[in-house]
């Protein structure tokens, strides 16, 4: 089965609920608007943000995707005054100028239509995330990413030279109008990562080079060395990332260049993570975990951290030569067919014993994202703090996030984007298990709360907008010097506030601290400064971090004192 669509309405196109296509939010929290419209064209967009403006309406734009794991597309709580204006046949234009190398496309376009329409005209696109289920204006705004610090670097955004924006006006204007911002405009800073705050993206303008053809081996290896060999991995290897398995003293590194277009191999990147699977191998892997989790097995955890990175090697993550299986090294493939995946999208209707191993409606897969994108200049102590608290635990404690993806490094480099990263960065993502009912607190639950806050709070990493949990965004204004200058493109652009709600001004500007009370912790809406902020009737109590000490953290013990 396909993924759902993430909008359901009542009547039509009224009563309207919006949801997460990982069942974070939607069916569990109410993110609501009374109508919706599906505008087709860029003029249709502007007349129905004009007539917003004039109604009195406050706006949130949906596409046909919707894997924020925020809450900025929703309305505020009491949301009677505001309209869905959804992107999702909005759809028809990729211009592409072959005389420049750039590519002008519609705001509701997938990114897999980008990638194939610009890929036919032999050029390709350079930076792009690793899943594809984004359109073009939705994976700017969040600041999306590949990994690479060569050229303009792994951040999507980093290649946009021109956005086109709806914004409201007075009624003299019309209501609304069509702004076009060019690299002249320090506007485009702002609107390169907007979050959705500034208006519609109608139209985005990407730079592109000649066609090329991508190689790839993987190396996996021992972790002793990975903190003093990242840095020279990525500044030889093009696209290179690195995989972190702690708990099994593995790293693996991507070895990915560009190679000519004439190299042979006709390779696919149909990665692991984003395949179809039966729903039937989905509910019984979150059975198992939930039952290990339940009787606090970790030598259970391990036994399946240790299959799973065992079968990835076996079939290189999901990378196929000749778009069929893996042979062997290396896989060499068109850059628009090795850069992205997600075949889960396209799943056939007709067959419903397969989804995405997240999708909400088969009880599946359930858990964390936390994404930190951490300044160079300091991750070599984050890594050596990882490894710190895994020596001064057993090292199976963190098998939890190795049944997953471990750690995944990439790199960006430094942004002129307003909301961008400030120097060049690695990006750390690591998934965790996530219990189906928020106050239920998770097995080894203190290492994965002192990991989060040893990278937000310690180290100062920035949080990837689209992902993580409430506690990430804690001071994040502090974060980023120029983030005066985006509330003030905002201030100009919006001055109405038509585009924020409730839970954009928790991310922005550090509301969170209303949300504590009893079990907050358990689901990253605090850190917890109470035992009640943890669940102590269930033997978790608020201490202190095991090296990270000025951390707080929910531990599981016997007694309150221990």
């Amino acid at each position: 089965m396909p993924p759902p669509n993430p909008l359901k309405c009542n009547n039509v196109n009224s009563d309207c609920q919006l949801s997460n296509s990982y069942g974070v939010w939607g069916d569990r929290q109410t993110c609501r608007a009374p109508n919706i419209v599906y505008p087709t064209t860029e003029e249709e967009l502007r007349r129905e943000l004009a007539n917003a403006n004039k109604n009195n309406l406050k706006v949130k734009i949906v596409t046909r995707f919707s894997h924020t794991i925020p809450k900025l597309a929703c309305p505020t709580s009491n949301s009677k005054n505001y309209v869905f204006i959804s992107t999702e046949k909005y759809d028809s234009t990729v211009d592409i100028n072959m005389e420049k190398l750039t590519v002008t496309a519609d705001g509701g376009v997938g990114l897999r239509k980008l990638i194939d329409t610009i890929e036919k005209a032999g050029l390709s696109l350079v930076a792009a995330p690793y899943w594809e289920g984004v359109t073009v204006g939705g994976v700017i705004s969040t600041g999306a990413h590949g990994s690479s610090w060569w050229g303009k670097g792994g951040a999507i955004h980093d290649h946009v030279i021109g956005i086109s924006l709806i914004v409201p006006t007075n009624e003299s204007e019309g209501y609304s109008k069509i702004i076009k911002l060019t690299p002249e405009d320090p506007l485009l800073n702002a609107a390169k990562v907007s979050l959705g705050l500034l208006g519609i993206i109608s139209k985005v303008t990407f730079q592109l080079e000649p066609a090329f053809k991508r190689s790839i081996r993987f190396n996996f290896t021992n972790d002793s060395a990975i903190e003093d060999e990242y840095k020279e991995h990525a500044k030889k290897n093009e696209f290179g990332d690195i995989q972190w398995y702690p708990s099994r003293q593995t790293a693996v590194y991507r070895y990915d260049n560009r190679v000519p277009l004439n190299t042979s191999g006709d390779g696919l990147n149909d990665f692991l993570g984003f395949q179809s699977n039966p729903i039937l191998l989905s509910k019984s892997v979150r059975a198992i975990e939930k039952g290990f989790e339940t009787t606090r097995n970790v030598g259970g955890k391990c036994t399946m951290a240790s299959s799973f990175v065992a079968y990835k090697k076996l079939i290189a993550n999901g990378f196929k030569n000749n778009k069929l299986i893996f042979t062997g090294y290396p896989v060499v493939g068109h850059q628009g067919k090795m850069q992205t995946s997600g075949s889960c999208l396209y799943s056939s209707p007709i067959d419903i014993t397969t989804t995405c191993a997240w999708d909400p409606r088969i009880n599946g897969l359930f858990f964390y994202e936390s994404t930190a994108i951490i300044p160079s200049s300091k991750f070599v102590d984050f890594i050596r703090g990882v490894k710190n608290l895994r020596d001064s635990v057993k090292s199976e404690s963190m098998c939890g996030v190795d049944l997953y993806n471990g750690f995944l490094f990439r790199f960006i480099k430094a942004s002129d984007a307003y909301l961008g990263q400030g120097e060049d960065s690695v990006v750390v993502d690591f998934n965790y298990y996530r219990a189906s009912d928020a106050l239920t607190p998770r097995l080894n639950q203190d290492i994965w709360d002192e990991i989060e806050q040893m990278a937000f709070v310690k180290y100062g990493a920035k949080p990837h907008w689209a992902k993580n949990r409430i506690v990430a965004f804690l001071d994040v204004q502090k974060k980023y010097p120029k983030f005066n200058k985006f509330v003030a493109a905002k201030a100009q652009l919006d001055p109405k506030n038509m585009f924020s709600s409730e839970w954009s001004d928790e991310i922005l500007f550090g509301k969170q601290e209303s949300l504590k009370g009893d079990g907050c912790a358990l689901e990253g809406l605090c850190i917890c400064s109470e035992d009640r902020h943890c669940s102590p009737s269930k033997g978790y109590f608020c201490k202190p971090g095991l090296v990270y000490q000025e951390a707080r953290v929910c531990r599981f013990s016997s007694t309150s004192t221990s």
